[in-house]
């Protein structure tokens, strides 16, 4: 296929330039270019996310809220600016709804342990689904486990898709919560939120969407999506590791208790009572990750700059590409859905290799995928195998880096024939 017909022109030389903005893509692994298709697990960071952080450090370096010298009043006003872009990044009404987290898996444990302990006990249920990240099973079976109320499960289809059909089965008056990934960080399945949404309103029930794989690859909006949580992490969206968000709707963090007690999520302090801060320093006890929540917040103004719609495009060209020559491979099986129904990423097994014998071999081909059962294992276990090779795109990844990686794996195939 020719690569013009892949990217137009235009897009091919905006790729470039974008490109010229990530340093760690001019790295050689051994004597190939690196080609990092590792960006579920984490993606790459631009200099502006960079030099923001290095700012921070080098000129405005102290603790936030707390002192009405230059330094912090500077530091306390780069924290809170960056609060209120990722607030407009995900059209929140106010950024008194973004919480400031270390992830998505806080996220979501931090709803767990204020609005589920709140919330939930014996008679009440919580519906996820089959192919969630282990971050939004634990945390719902130790709660569980604490509480007494019942977990139930969307199944999937062998097409990787959500058994919808289930639904009647599965809700009723005592589902209190509705949980549930945007898209499968496996499958790249692109759940239907808005079908889901408004099957748990009909049942009064409250819904969290995990946006880890979809809000640093497309669009978000959170009041259009209607959800009362949604969960993302900064380092899968050119952002450094250590940050996430928990967005809410206000009424909810006003009524949910604190999850951490300490510094700042205080107004007072008596040695027989506190009281609680407003939303939504309640929930940052102690020191936050300050520079983190800069470099989230540039993070989010460079991916504004290249436009979401733009990524998008560009990915479901790439994953579009990428289906097609992978299929082409003997013996390889790629897990879920068609290119028409997934985000930009690809998993798969290829007959009679090790996921991490693959990732070995392309890793020699420059090749950077993700091997085993990516947090996971009840996908794996659905279709009856133990890992899987992962390739996931992003906005720096080119048509010929997909080459680079089914040239490997075509290597790996003939190594393995021997």
């Amino acid at each position: 296929m020719d690569l013009q017909q892949i990217l137009p022109v235009e897009s091919a030389e905006r790729l470039a330039q974008i490109r010229q903005d990530f340093p760690i893509l001019a790295r050689r692994i051994g004597d190939r270019p690196l080609a990092y298709l590792d960006n579920g697990a984490t993606s790459q960071k631009p200099v502006a996310v960079l030099q923001a952080m290095d700012d921070y450090y080098r000129r405005h370096n102290a603790n936030v809220h707390r002192g009405v010298h230059t330094l912090s009043e500077e530091a306390t006003a780069q924290y809170e600016n960056a609060r209120l872009r990722v607030a407009r990044f995900i059209n929140a009404p106010s950024e008194k709804q973004i919480i400031f987290t270390r992830g998505t898996t806080e996220g979501i444990n931090l709803v767990a342990q204020t609005w589920g302990r709140a919330n939930l006990g014996p008679g009440d249920e919580v519906l996820i689904t089959e192919m969630e990240h282990h971050s939004n099973i634990v945390p719902w079976q130790i709660l569980r486990d604490q509480l007494g109320f019942t977990l139930r499960y969307i199944p999937i289809t062998d097409e990787g898709l959500l058994d919808l059909d289930q639904l009647s089965n599965l809700l009723n008056e005592r589902t209190r919560l509705v949980s549930f990934i945007h898209v499968s960080n496996v499958l790249g399945t692109v759940n239907p939120v808005d079908r889901l949404v408004a099957a748990a309103r009909s049942v009064g029930a409250r819904v969290l969407l995990d946006g880890a794989q979809s809000v640093p690859h497309m669009p978000v909006d959170v009041q259009a999506l209607d959800v009362d949580f949604l969960v993302f992490s900064g380092h899968k969206m050119c952002g450094p590791t250590g940050i996430g968000v928990l967005y809410a709707r206000r009424e909810l963090l006003e009524e949910m208790p604190p999850y951490q007690g300490g510094g700042d999520m205080i107004r007072e302090v008596k040695m027989t009572a506190s009281k609680w801060n407003s939303i939504p320093y309640k929930f940052e006890a102690g020191t936050p990750a300050i520079a983190e929540a800069i470099g989230l917040g540039a993070a989010v103004d460079y991916l504004s700059q290249v436009g979401m719609a733009w990524i998008h495009a560009h990915e479901q060209a790439l994953v579009q590409y990428a289906y097609s020559r992978l299929s082409e491979i003997e013996g390889i099986h790629i897990l879920g859905p068609g290119p028409e129904q997934r985000s930009g990423l690809i998993a798969f097994t290829v007959e009679n290799i090790h996921p991490h014998d693959l990732s070995a071999i392309l890793d020699r081909e420059g090749v950077a995928v993700r091997a085993g059962h990516h947090c996971a294992q009840p996908i794996h276990d659905r279709y009856g195998i133990a890992a899987s090779a992962r390739a996931s795109f992003y906005l720096y990844n080119t048509p010929e880096e997909v080459d680079q990686l089914a040239q490997g794996l075509e290597k790996a195939v003939e190594i393995f024939a021997l």
